[in-house]
């Protein structure tokens, strides 16, 4: 969605609060799409677009979230990973000195743990799971229902508004910008809190995240059999990609599940994604539509995934496969 496609006229002026996700010491590739989001909407409402940095390497994360259309960068300095209670109480502060119209949040395991909280705390409408919106003197938010086979639109009532966008769904914000970046003094009531995040640990599968690759060879039903995987590594391997999958791989439990793409799984924008075997439901789909370039692999010339591949090759995966892997290897 453009900006232009947003019309500003017969609204309610006002800034929108932007805050950005991270783990692990890094800003997660929603953080990028929250400033293209977040200014869309600041343009349409006649304001300015602030980010929001809570905890980690806050002064590192500002200078990399430094973007064109970024008035400025509020950094929190608390902790290094994600806390809910931090969170709840960081937003709140930061809407109670910038008056902002609308607070902006990621869909993500994080957004979705404290969004509710901070909308019933302020009194907010919070639509989440956006994937489009537009603004003509209120908020129209577009909604996926029934595995993204249905569209449904919310209109929400007031001035000011709370909203989480889906990742993939907006391009990540690029340039350089020229951002006040400004550390927000908050003290933390701890006695508020209840409960404080101790450390961080990777539960199955490791350090591999699916949602940061660059590209990614993902595996179907038409695989077959378990054994058959490893045809699919191989390729994986020859491209220097990480191995991911469909929901049936892993319900079979031939691969963990941090490695399912889809709305059950996690969302993907790789800018290779090479998907060998997979028909295209709407629940995989979903998951990985906002990848850069899209190759399928099928023997059904009918499979959805064809609808939406950038290239597609109708062929047996097992003769198919082999041929790539001696072509990149050699």
């Amino acid at each position: 969605m453009n900006a232009a496609d947003l019309a500003t006229d017969g609204g309610a002026g006002g800034d929108v609060l932007a805050v950005v996700d991270h783990r692990r010491g890094d800003l997660r590739d929603v953080s990028f799409e929250l400033i293209t989001a977040g200014s869309e909407l600041a343009e349409a409402l006649g304001g300015e677009l602030h980010l929001a940095v809570v905890s980690g390497d806050v002064e590192r994360f500002a200078e990399e979230l430094d973007r064109p259309g970024v008035a400025a960068i509020h950094t929190v300095t608390d902790g290094e990973e994600f806390d809910h209670g931090v969170y709840q109480q960081a937003v709140e502060a930061l809407d109670a000195d910038l008056s902002p119209a609308a607070i902006v949040m990621p869909n993500s395991v994080n957004g979705l743990d404290y969004a509710p909280a901070v909308a019933e705390a302020l009194d907010l409408p919070l639509v989440t799971d956006a994937v489009d919106f537009s603004y003509d003197g209120g908020l129209s938010v577009t909604r996926e229902m029934y595995g993204s086979k249905v569209e449904t639109t919310v209109d929400v009532a007031g001035d000011r508004f709370a909203l989480t966008i889906r990742g993939g769904e907006w391009p990540a914000a690029e340039g350089t910008g020229d951002a006040a970046i400004e550390p927000f003094d908050l003290e933390i009531d701890e006695a508020a809190l209840g409960a404080r995040v101790q450390g961080f640990e990777e539960v199955g599968g490791g350090d591999v995240d699916i949602s940061e690759a660059e590209v990614l060879v993902s595996v179907g039903r038409g695989i077959e059999e378990e054994e058959n995987l490893d045809l699919v590594r191989d390729l994986a391997d020859a491209l220097g990609a990480t191995l991911s999958s469909s929901r049936p791989i892993v319900d079979n439990g031939w691969l963990p599940k941090n490695r399912q793409v889809g709305q059950s799984g996690k969302v993907v924008t790789p800018k290779v994604y090479i998907a060998v075997g997979i028909s295209g439901a709407v629940q995989h789909v979903a998951g990985m539509k906002g990848s850069e370039t899209i190759v399928a692999i099928n023997t059904d010339p009918n499979a959805p995934i064809f609808d939406i591949a950038d290239y597609g090759i109708v062929g047996d995966l097992f003769d198919v496969v082999p041929e790539l892997i001696e072509e990149f290897e050699g």
